[in-house]
């Protein structure tokens, strides 16, 4: 029997490598999509164009604009002279932000009351704002906390000391990049297993399956375990890429992270089986792969939490591999979670995986005789 296999996977290989479409599916994308995604899919906001509308000359406000000025996420491109030049400023795209201080924002300052600020932002991206706002809230306590020891009233009714665990500088990196291994791993293991059948019926080689000695659980496993195997090789590059490339911290056990690739390899090649083995032409099963892609991504909390969908839209998410490995994936690499903590995420793969390879069976044994 592995006899067998191991002369079907020797074929698979030499299928993937001659075949130009297979071998260049398999290489580039994975690493061209983790440098790309690692670089443009940040929350982060790098250079905050602002500009400063400043009616008043005090040291005060002065002091203030320079905080924004100085801070390395802010860079000034304009000081404006009037209300009119405002609009203009944010509807044209130039600015995001605005910082307008009233006339008497030094003069209440010094007579001991809060001194207004107004902040205009450009909210059509409703995310960028609101990250935004808290770069500025940011600001302004810091201005608060310095202007109170100024004027000899540093004692506070409270102190409030932030202190974020796992990710101290909230690098949306540390966040995205983990979530990037695995949804590239899905891809790659999808589409390999997906074109697998597919290429022999477009080739004409599906025939010869049937007249071979090979039980159909021998030409299955023969079909996926190449797929495995591509999916251990490019996620062990992808890992190396993301901790000495992009520098994201991997504080749990390789062994917690392989198991749970183990599991999630498992229940995504059952899909590319079932798609390859419903599939006539390697085009059918690029399109039924992607269209299984996306609807995984988007339901796997890789951008957007799980918590915030509607509750059938969660319940949805539950027969999705990938929203259990992100979790397993990013618990490893930013907390270092023990296997024993994840096991809750373990066995739903295992369960998806059984059930995806069993229907996979089925359709491919109806569909060989």
């Amino acid at each position: 029997m592995w006899r067998h296999i191991h002369a079907l996977m020797i074929k698979e290989f030499l299928a993937l490598l001659k075949d130009k479409r297979s071998r260049v599916v398999v290489i580039v994308p994975p690493i061209v999509q983790l440098l790309v995604f690692g670089y443009a899919a940040t929350f982060d906001l790098n250079r905050i164009a602002f500009a400063v509308f400043n009616e008043d000359p005090g040291l005060p406000s002065r002091e203030l604009v320079s905080r924004f000025a100085g801070a390395p996420n802010f860079h000034q491109v304009a000081a404006l002279s009037s209300d009119a030049e405002i609009a203009p400023m944010v509807d044209s795209r130039r600015v995001l932000m605005v910082l307008h201080i009233g006339p008497q924002f030094s003069r209440e300052l010094l007579a001991g009351r809060p001194g207004p600020v107004q902040v205009i932002v450009d909210g059509r991206n409703s995310n960028t704002a609101a990250i935004l706002l808290g770069y500025v809230s940011t600001i302004a306590a810091d201005f608060d906390a310095a202007w109170l020891r100024q004027a000899g009233n540093a004692a506070a009714t409270a102190r409030l000391e932030v202190r974020p665990w796992f990710n101290p500088n909230l690098e949306s990196r540390w966040f995205i990049v983990p979530g990037i291994v695995g949804l590239l791993t899905l891809i790659v293991t999808t589409l390999v297993t997906s074109l697998s059948v597919a290429r022999e019926r477009e080739q004409g080689t599906f025939d010869q399956l049937l007249v071979t000695p090979f039980r159909p659980v021998e030409i299955l496993l023969g079909k996926a375990l190449p797929g495995f195997i591509i999916g251990f090789a490019e996620i062990t590059a992808i890992v190396v890429i993301a901790t000495l490339w992009f520098r994201v911290p991997l504080r749990g056990e390789l062994t917690t992270l392989y198991a749970g690739l183990f599991l999630f390899l498992f229940s995504s090649l059952g899909v590319g089986l079932m798609i390859s083995s419903l599939a006539v032409t390697q085009q059918q099963g690029l399109l039924g792969a992607f269209l299984f892609m996306v609807p995984a991504v988007m339901l796997s909390g890789f951008a957007t939490p799980i918590a915030n969908m509607p509750l059938f839209v969660q319940h949805l998410t539950l027969v999705n591999p990938l929203r259990y490995f992100l979790v397993i994936i990013r618990g490893v690499f930013l907390e270092g979670t023990p296997l024993h903590l994840l096991a809750s995420q373990f066995w739903p793969m295992a369960v998806i995986g059984l059930v995806n390879l069993t229907i996979a069976g089925f359709l491919f044994r109806r569909r060989l005789y």
